[in-house]
């Protein structure tokens, strides 16, 4: 006779298959903005010259404010390509403040996004989403020097342009070239391409993660969320701790843009007031994997203000635009029910926009193998015509890096080697205990506290660790290890 399954089994299995398809849908709804993000920042990478965007965005103007704002509400609206394309930005010479303007009108004042909060949710929550994003942008340039230094800005930029994942973007050949000779050559679409490719190996582990996460996080009843909110306090309070909890909330829910709209949905749903949803929405720059990234990019410091500064913002800009509504009577009060909170694979734009996503995808990749090829210290694809080379046994190797190729070289050449898939570093070296780039003794800077040797990316990190020892030495492993 056969083995009945077990009720629990059942229900643990009913689980994972329904966290597991909300996280499909999740990624369904933003796939093609995910794609078309991507390729934008592949083609700033590899096309604008540096100084194009100095001259345009290098100033803390309000007119290098507004055109980044005009450029981040014509692009992508999904937070990962957001932060990809402002890092870009960022590197090429763009302000730091103009770089979060950016990525605040990306994932805010883009279509798209509107689009989908009108239907699900209502359209208060689409005006909302618009006019929070330009309050955001006016209350991070205001308050920016408050929470960032100069001298700290700059330190951001070399590390940026220093922890770019171990490979080399490609850029544009000439920076005069025009670009409807760009958009005819196979050549620079090679240069987008190869951009394209590097900055999806370098974040699609923390894209997927989120994207599971929040699958099974939309399984959890209103009660749950309930709970997190004030019941009986005074209408000002629950507004106000409303507004505190929603972005931490999107932290720990690891979804984008598009994405975290159902889980908005569940908030409101569940109790949180509309101007806590509003903060939520707000908050899908500073969710965990993204501030993962920002610490990557950036090193620690400025991460975390940059993230104090937004949080700040969004907490600000959502009792503003509550308050907005309620003096002219267009609160919403229709909540949605829990069928309403995850779409489904249907014909609409989203599939069209998808397929277009995949076709993207395919051509951008398939561009790579016409002259992509694998450095065989990191496994990263670089481009051959452009790429350091080293010939051993008559046979011709490509890196991304002198470092690459340093260490192909002193360990064994192919047999030191095969085929890895994570970026070897020369056996001599440091790592610098602020913001934990690996660095070379022989040529960084250093200070020695209680007898020991430290070393150090940029004076700044110096400074930092000379200031307070004690916060960093217990988290830093010593050596290459």
């Amino acid at each position: 006779m056969p083995r009945l399954i077990q009720p629990k089994c059942v229900t643990v299995i009913n689980v994972l298959k329904d966290g597991i398809w909300n996280a499909v849908l999740m990624a369904y709804a933003v796939w093609w903005a995910l794609v078309f993000g991507f390729a934008i920042s592949a083609v700033v990478q590899a096309w604008v010259p540096r100084g194009s965007v100095e001259r345009a965005m290098g100033a803390e103007g309000w007119g290098a404010i507004g055109r980044a704002t005009g450029l981040g509400a014509a692009s992508s609206s999904c937070s990962y390509a957001a932060i990809a394309i402002g890092k870009s930005l960022f590197q090429k010479g763009a302000s730091a403040i103009s770089a979060l303007a950016f990525q605040f009108a990306s994932t805010n004042l883009v279509w798209e996004l509107g689009l989908v909060l009108w239907t699900l949710i209502g359209w208060q929550f689409a005006i909302g989403e618009f006019v929070g994003g330009l309050i955001m942008i006016v209350l991070m340039a205001v308050t920016f020097r408050v929470f960032v230094s100069p001298r700290l800005e700059d330190y951001a930029r070399r590390h940026a342009q220093a922890a770019d994942s171990g490979h080399q973007h490609q850029s544009a050949e000439s920076e005069h070239s025009r670009w409807r000779s760009r958009l005819r050559s196979v050549e620079a679409w090679s240069d987008v391409a190869l951009n394209f490719r590097g900055d999806v190996q370098m974040l699609y582990r923390e894209i997927g993660i989120g994207f599971l996460l929040a699958g099974f996080i939309g399984l959890l009843g209103n009660g749950f969320f309930e709970a997190l909110f004030l019941q009986s306090a005074p209408a000002p309070i629950r507004v106000i701790e409303n507004v505190l909890i929603g972005p931490l909330i999107a932290v720990a829910s690891f979804v984008c843009s598009v994405g975290n709209v159902p889980l908005a949905a569940v908030l409101w749903s569940g109790g949180l007031s509309f101007a806590g949803v509003m903060a939520f929405i707000f908050a899908d720059l500073i969710v965990l994997p993204i501030l993962a990234i920002y610490r990557k990019y950036y090193g620690l410091t400025f991460a975390v203000r940059i993230t104090a500064l937004m949080y700040a913002t969004m907490v600000v800009a959502g009792l503003l635009v509550a308050g907005l509504f309620a003096s002219v009577g267009a609160l919403p009060t229709t909540r949605p029910s829990r069928s309403d909170l995850f779409g489904s694979v249907r014909l609409d734009y989203t599939l069209v926009l998808n397929i277009i996503g995949v076709v993207i995808f395919v051509a951008l990749f398939g561009l790579t193998m016409r002259r992509g090829v694998k450095d065989p210290v990191c496994g990263m694809t670089v481009d051959r015509s452009r790429a350091l080379r080293a010939e051993i046994d008559g046979t011709t190797y490509y890196f991304c890096s002198e470092t690459c190729r340093t260490t192909f070289t002193n360990e064994g050449g192919p047999s030191g080697h095969g085929d890895r898939t994570r970026h070897a570093h020369p056996a001599q070296t440091a790592i610098d205990p602020v913001c934990e780039m690996r660095v070379d003794p022989a040529t960084a800077f250093s200070a020695g506290v209680d007898g020991i040797t430290y070393y150090f990316c940029a004076e700044y990190c110096r400074e930092l660790f000379v200031g307070n020892p004690a916060v960093f030495v217990a988290k830093t492993p010593r050596g290459g290890d």
